[in-house]
């Protein structure tokens, strides 16, 4: 789902730039006012977790492999919001550390993983959570079927972005991104039902967590990164298998150079531990920059 360097140009770049700052301002406006508020480490303990497990691609059908969005686990576990900032922040790190989006592209991407994501995912997955029957099954299909949509809005976006960019006509990239996705929206369901399940069970049914255990998301984090993330699916994601498809890809080089880029460190023989390392790496890095955001975001607002 991340736009590579270059894959979008032109004027595209710096308006979705300002918009996606714009959105920001007000996720971080509506979290400072929120009446309830994660903990700080709550916060950062699910930022991490949601860094480390973005890294584990999963197959699906067709030689394409997808891996979790998490728009709508953010805002289920931190509020909409935070989910909303956590995302951004998660997404810039990528960029910046690990020349995973590209720089000229993050706006782009943040607005299409976290404002749809997390921002529209959220509000839909609230929404349904009033509209559905009372009940831990019904909570948790708004939940499932909020998470596949956010995929699906955050596909339609970055579909309709290539189009505006001239990478592709809108009737060629729309279908394609959308029925690839679709399969990975199921993913997406799946691993968000499960995470809420180990990390906050209260989360099914609505509530916003407050100072709650962040022991969990954090061991997750950890364990995701140094032990499950070098066996990652290897295949293309979906953005990638479709551009490939119509040889349209236009991979290049970043920006700047980062010791980290494609989540390896460099100089460490060992792909396998470079890949370990370097998602211990983002995760304590995503962890601790969290973990700042949110302290003055938390604080208790003076009559």
């Amino acid at each position: 789902m991340h736009i590579p360097q270059n894959l979008l140009d032109g004027t595209l770049c710096p308006v979705t730039a300002v918009f996606s700052g714009l959105c920001l301002a007000g996720a971080a406006l509506a979290a400072y006012r929120s009446a309830e508020k994660p903990h700080p480490l709550r916060f950062a303990a699910v930022s991490a977790f949601l860094f480390a497990a973005q890294m584990l691609n999963f197959p699906i059908s067709s030689g394409t492999s997808g891996h979790l969005l998490g728009g709508v686990l953010a805002s289920a576990l931190l509020g909409v919001p935070f989910g909303v900032l956590a995302l951004a922040l998660v997404v810039t790190i990528q960029a910046l550390v690990f020349a995973d989006g590209g720089l000229t592209v993050l706006g782009a991407n943040i607005f299409n993983m976290a404002v749809l994501g997390a921002g529209l995912g959220g509000l839909l997955r609230l929404e349904l959570l009033k509209k559905l029957p009372a009940g831990g099954t019904w909570s948790w299909t708004a939940t499932a079927l909020a998470s596949w949509a956010a995929v699906m809005l955050a596909a339609l976006a970055c579909a309709v972005e290539l189009a505006l960019a001239g990478v592709l006509p809108l009737e060629q990239v729309v279908p394609a991104l959308l029925g690839v996705h679709a399969l990975i929206g199921v993913g997406e369901a799946l691993i968000t039902c499960a995470a809420l399940a180990l990390f906050d069970q209260s989360a099914t049914v609505g509530a916003v967590p407050a100072a709650r255990s962040f022991a969990a998301p954090t061991l997750a984090a950890v364990l995701i990164a140094l032990c499950l993330s070098p066996f990652a699916s290897p295949l293309p994601d979906g953005l990638e298998a479709v551009m490939a498809q119509y040889q349209v890809w236009r991979q290049s080089a970043p920006l700047f150079v980062t010791l980290l880029a494609d989540y390896q460190v460099a100089g460490v023989a060992s792909e396998a531990l470079s890949t370990s390392l370097a998602g211990l790496i983002g995760a304590v890095l995503t962890f601790l920059a969290a973990g700042m955001l949110a302290i003055p975001l938390t604080r208790a607002r003076t009559a």
